[in-house]
């Protein structure tokens, strides 16, 4: 009996130390004639992003796999984690979404995965099997490698969003909770504690206040050679605030224009200035699309000071991506279609403009999703390239920033 109870104890404990996969996993996978289609400069790598909730040691969720515009598949998917080894089985269920080239098939996956973690990163890695959607014959297997991230190539599915939004309820009940009680005021803790107010009614012991008569200081008679005073006595009893001293030490000639001064109306203060010359002062506005759009950073370029030349073009097939360009939330370029032929941005960097920020908008995401491009960037003698994915709820940032010798 004992060890029984040993037993239940010990699978119990497990069951709630299960991992939990809950969220968005991003990478790709690989046939195993990867290999060899490298030695002819070719690369058989498809995207992979894995969307998941979990319900105790079982999930369920979506999957995206895509590759320019060759092919792009939205899947729907279930699995299991082991607690024990937390291994995770994920099997593709059926495609929702599909678009390809004309006279390729699509295939749906079994993935079998070990979770692991490096301080602060997950990772899911292992392989999959596959086997054709139409006819079940087998598409072969491959490697798979998934990283957990926070945001999405596409967009959140609802059940992420619906999970987010009832830890944020519940987030604000666990603080209340947690929160130590109020210190009740004690006689050993005087700084607490109320003071008294003092008694409105005087007590039958107590001896009321005496009032001191003050006489006033006798008035000087005025004489015949006295001059009077420049303004005359206000009929208004004094307060206790003193003099402004300013006024009180002005001629009385000017004293009229001070008052005048002081009774007009102050200007009304402006909003959202920019900092700058004069000429160079307006109100800043942020564009409605980098407001309501999440802004992913995806690299900074530290460069020296120059002239900095951006050329962007369609990452793999034309297929009418069209995007739009801020620089320093301003837009600079406007829905210009995506091709093999070069979108041309100059801009400078030097000691008064240190530091630009680019934002790429997706203003569609083509005929394949997501919208992708490249970006190449001449800085002076250095040359950078940048992949660059965006979604209709996502924007890709680019920072540049000047490096000093």
């Amino acid at each position: 009996m004992k060890h029984l109870l040993l037993f239940l104890f010990f699978s119990a404990g497990l069951f709630v130390s299960a991992q939990d996969v809950t969220g968005i996993w991003r990478g790709s996978f690989y046939g195993e004639q990867n290999r060899y289609m490298k030695l002819r400069g070719e690369e058989d790598r498809y995207k992979f992003e894995v969307q998941i909730n979990q319900n105790a040691k079982a999930f369920e969720g979506v999957t995206y796999s895509y590759k320019t515009t060759i092919f792009y598949g939205k899947a729907t998917c279930r699995g299991t984690v082991n607690p024990v080894n937390k291994k995770v089985l994920l099997e593709e269920l059926k495609l929702v979404e599909l678009k390809m080239l004309q006279g390729n098939s699509a295939c749906v996956m079994t993935c079998y995965l070990q979770y692991s973690r490096n301080e602060n990163e997950e990772f899911l890695e292992g392989t999959y099997t596959s086997y054709n959607n139409v006819d079940s014959s087998n598409c072969g297997g491959g490697t798979v490698f998934l990283r957990k991230v926070i945001t999405s190539d596409f967009y959140k599915e609802p059940f992420l969003v619906e999970k987010e939004k009832k830890a944020k309820e519940v987030e604000p009940k666990n603080n209340t909770a947690n929160a130590k009680p109020a210190v009740k005021p004690t006689l050993k803790n005087p700084a607490t504690t109320p003071a008294k107010k003092p008694a409105t009614n005087p007590t039958a012991g107590t001896k009321p206040p005496v009032k001191k008569t003050v006489t006033p200081p006798a008035k000087k008679p005025v004489t015949a050679g006295t001059k009077k005073p420049a303004i005359a006595a206000s009929k208004t009893p004094a307060t206790n605030k003193k003099p402004d001293s300013t006024i009180a030490k002005a001629p009385a000639n000017k004293l009229d224009d001070k008052i005048t001064e002081f009774k007009k109306p102050m200007p009304k203060p402006v909003e959202a200035i920019v900092e700058g010359p004069e000429d160079e002062k307006k109100t800043k506005k942020i564009p409605k699309v980098l407001s309501t759009r999440e802004n992913e950073l995806v690299k900074t370029i530290m460069a020296y000071a120059g002239d900095i030349s951006v050329n962007i073009y369609d990452n793999g097939s034309v297929d009418n991506d069209t995007i739009s360009v801020y620089l320093d939330k301003k837009l600079v370029l406007s829905k210009k279609r995506l091709t093999e032929k070069a979108i041309k941005l100059n801009f400078t960097l030097d000691e008064l403009n240190a530091e630009h920020e680019l934002v790429m908008v997706a203003e569609n995401l083509g005929e394949i999703p997501p919208n992708t491009s490249l970006m190449v960037v001449t800085a002076g003698d250095k040359k950078y390239e940048v992949r660059i994915t965006s979604t209709e709820q996502k924007n890709a940032v680019i920072v540049f920033k000047l490096q000093k010798n």
